[in-house]
């Protein structure tokens, strides 16, 4: 039987705080994860493969190291708590990683990937990235976490949890549907203002614009540290890295959750390839054009993808987070597969308003979907987080939530490899993307131009075909899940019963 003793949450100040820091930590996340792929390949030139495993390896080594960074949270014991400190300590560190990543010069596309000055513009490309990794982690893992610490409410939790997917993703939009235009306005305006060749300007334009969209995430991400508190106090017990590993593997509905992620990896590529599309394809570098092209694009991601956030938890209450979860991956195969059937029909015509409205009911279609996945698979690690604490006595927060952030590094090396991999198969790399930048510079539209046909159509395969593979294969280990919604309610019911006993036996001993 439930305990009718108030359960202890937080507060709407502390809630808002909470969402303020995801905010600023996803914009920062952001600039990296959506604009630097695209600057280090279509700005500085360096060739496509060579960006596609730097950042594969840097996000698969960050994603190892992810269970290790989740059993120190786990094993630290502080005044603050043991998520907390992190996220008082870390988004400086951060914004400084995330502004190095982009103070790097022009690659030589008459040399070697080696040669001259390319080795150094590659060793610090590498070099700063990991940095930046490194960083992010050691924020990332305790600012998810902390949403199972702050409240012993199920209902509370799954509130903050749907809004921190919502409200990541509108920190998320802002640097996705903002960044790379404001980058090129100001890299049009220093080209211009002190006469410097078009690429060294956008060059500019980038660091600049990385430079203000860091120092205002950087400043939000601050928040979720300084105005947070910690509800639910950890296990005694403290895990070896080796033994958190087995105990993620061991707890199947973790286990599916964690393999469905990886599985559902190409998904990723439509958020890595948006850019380059909108960029080459639409506006052929015009930043007001590409604003303008995003914001219709993109927002019909983004709107689909926020409704798809704001009804899971309503849809919840009445149907199986497993049977959502899967209807959600099902239903973003159509609309992306069509969107490559489009561009098939039409392909130097889909500037047209007739599929530009078709494009952007497709992709809310898909962002519904994509939203509704997301909030979910935050749900479920949560719950699987209950049912270990309830089995073995164990409460792997850091842990847990650890494998939540290897699943996104994971599944955007997987996504960088196939980009790089379809990049070079075409042709679409170094040289050839001056070849392209210089016919954008005198007037031509790369779209109507006959000989950049390939490159056009490797950016719709990339945002269409292995997304809805994504789709199809992330269903495969949740189709049995093992964590039903009754199952939970009860295990969750047993855990507060006991945690509050405990409270009342601790009082009467210190009485």
């Amino acid at each position: 039987m439930a305990s009718s003793t108030p359960l202890n949450t937080y507060t709407k100040k502390e809630r808002n705080m909470y969402l303020i820091g995801l905010a600023g930590q996803n914009i920062l996340f952001n600039v990296i994860g959506s604009t630097l792929a695209y600057y280090l390949q279509f700005t500085l030139l360096i060739p496509a493969m060579a960006v596609s495993v730097l950042m594969a390896i840097g996000r698969v080594w960050d994603g190892v190291n992810d269970p290790i960074m989740g059993s120190i949270v786990d094993r630290t014991r502080t005044k603050w708590g043991k998520c907390r400190p992190y996220l008082i300590f870390t988004p400086i560190p951060v914004g400084i990683a995330t502004i190095l990543c982009f103070a790097n010069g022009i690659f030589d596309v008459d040399q070697g990937v080696w040669a001259g000055k390319n080795a150094f513009i590659m060793v610090w490309a590498a070099c700063a990235y990991l940095i930046w990794e490194i960083a992010y982690t050691l924020g990332d893992i305790p600012l998810w976490g902390i949403t199972a610490l702050m409240s012993e409410s199920a209902d509370d939790r799954n509130k903050i949890l749907s809004l921190a997917r919502l409200i990541a993703g509108i920190g998320g939009g802002v640097a996705l549907l903002g960044l790379q235009p404001v980058c090129l306005a100001l890299g049009g305006f220093i080209s211009t203002k002190f006469h410097l060749p078009a690429a060294e300007g956008e060059r500019w334009g980038f660091i600049a614009g990385a430079v203000i969209f860091t120092l205002a995430g950087t400043a939000m991400y601050q928040m979720a540290g300084l105005f947070t508190k910690e509800r639910i106090q950890g296990s005694e017990k403290k895990n070896s890295v080796i033994e958190n590993i087995k105990l993620m593997w061991k707890n199947k509905p973790f286990r599916q959750i964690l393999l469905s992620g990886v599985l559902g990896s190409p998904k990723q590529l439509l958020m890595l390839c948006a850019m380059p599309l909108v960029t080459y394809y639409y506006a052929s570098k015009s930043p007001l054009l590409g604003f303008l092209y995003i914001l219709l694009l993109g927002g019909g991601m983004f709107i689909g993808m926020f409704i798809g956030m704001g009804v899971t938890p309503k849809l919840i209450k009445k149907h199986e987070k497993k049977t959502l979860y899967n209807f959600a991956n099902l239903a973003m195969i159509v609309p992306h597969l069509l969107v490559f059937v489009l561009y098939l029909t039409a392909p130097t015509n889909l500037i047209a308003p007739f599929f530009l409205a078709i494009c952007f009911v497709l992709f809310f279609i898909g962002g519904s979907a994509t939203g509704m996945t997301m909030v979910l698979q935050s749900q479920m690690i949560a719950d699987a987080i209950d049912y270990e604490e309830y089995h073995n006595n164990v409460r792997p927060d850091g842990v847990f939530f650890a494998g939540q952030t290897f699943i996104a590094k994971l599944t955007m090396g997987v996504a960088t490899i196939i980009s790089g991999i379809a990049y070079s198969l075409v042709g679409f790399s170094d040289a050839e993307v001056a070849r392209v930048n210089s016919a954008i510079e005198v007037g031509l539209i790369p779209r109507m131009m006959p000989e950049f046909q390939p490159y056009m159509a490797v950016l719709f395969f990339l945002v269409a075909i292995p997304p809805a593979i994504g789709g199809l294969l992330a269903v495969i280990p949740t189709w049995k899940y093992a964590l039903p919604n009754k199952e939970h309610e009860k295990i969750l019911a047993a855990l507060n019963e006991r945690r509050h006993a405990e409270h009342a036996d601790a009082a009467v001993n210190e009485g």
